[in-house]
């Protein structure tokens, strides 16, 4: 069952309200998280219909990161203004009622109006998982990636290992990527689990379009023997999608969290325990 948390509104006497909301969907119905032309079924869409009828005025939403087609989300973090006075309680549950089954708002609480969801966050979580057998399980479809190469975890993690720190992440980056710089920092990145079902979790200051499926792809390739951790390096600093694998399925990709200044008092809830939080503890690499 989902853990509810929930923060009561703050007196004030400002004729507009910023609030954060964290949400949780599953993505496979969507065409990702940004509302798009000709009536494409989006999250956004979705989103901000449900929290127009709660507020009774038009609400548009500022998300922390956008989510491609397909992709997961545990704890995606957005805010909005609004001149509706609501307690937390009818921001979740009312938004819920209206909204695809899909989504739920799992925290709601008011927040300064300066911050910002997307501008304030120093750091993003993912967690990709994967799933490596002959044949795929059909469980499993939409819920992990699939691969049926026999993969070597310890080549994996020393290419992955080569990815911590600042770089420009060009090779891991879409045609149509709109950031403004291909140069991001990776805190973290790490596997768990074994060769036959393992998790990525990526912590990184922001991520350019397609770069964690990318990067798994590109893992993947390694720990197939298609290539080497030299060739992995040699990937890095080619900076060009010319050379890279192509990019993987979004079905395993999970956003999982987001980093904000302690000041803002906003925190992602923990890993659901659905969602294998506990995973480097049970295998060993």
């Amino acid at each position: 069952m989902t853990q509810v948390f929930v923060s009561e509104p703050l007196e004030s006497g400002q004729p507009q309200q910023r609030w954060v909301l964290m949400l949780s969907y599953d993505g496979s119905a969507f065409h990702g998280w940004q509302k798009q032309p000709h009536g494409l079924y989006t999250i956004q869409q979705v989103v901000e219909a449900a929290l127009s009828k709660v507020a009774d005025e038009p609400i548009q939403v500022t998300v922390a990161g956008r989510t491609d087609a397909g992709v997961h989300a545990t704890a995606q973090v957005l805010h909005f203004d609004t001149h509706a006075i609501r307690p937390a309680m009818a921001w979740m549950r009312g938004t819920n009622t209206h909204m695809d089954k899909n989504i739920r708002v799992i925290q709601a609480q008011r927040v300064d109006a300066a911050f910002h969801a997307r501008f304030d966050a120093y750091g993003r979580h993912y967690r990709y998982l994967l799933e490596s057998s002959t044949v795929r399980s059909p469980q499993l479809r939409g819920r992990a990636g699939w691969t049926h190469y026999a993969l070597d975890m310890t080549k994996m993690q020393q290419a992955a290992a080569l990815l911590v720190g600042e770089h420009d992440f060009s090779s891991f980056r879409s045609s149509d990527c709109q950031a403004k710089s291909p140069v991001k920092t990776l805190y973290d990145i790490s596997l768990s689990g074994n060769a036959e079902w393992m998790a990525f979790d990526l912590h990184g200051s922001a991520f350019v379009h397609n770069m964690v499926r990318n990067i798994v792809g590109a893992l993947v390739y390694v720990g197939a023997g298609k290539l080497s951790v030299a060739d992995f390096e040699q990937l890095i600093a080619a900076r060009s999608r010319q050379y890279a694998p192509p990019t993987f399925m979004p079905d395993g990709l999970y956003f999982t969290g987001v980093d904000y200044p302690p000041h803002w008092q906003v925190i992602t809830p923990p890993l659901p325990r659905w969602l294998w939080p506990d995973l480097p503890r049970l295998v060993c690499i």
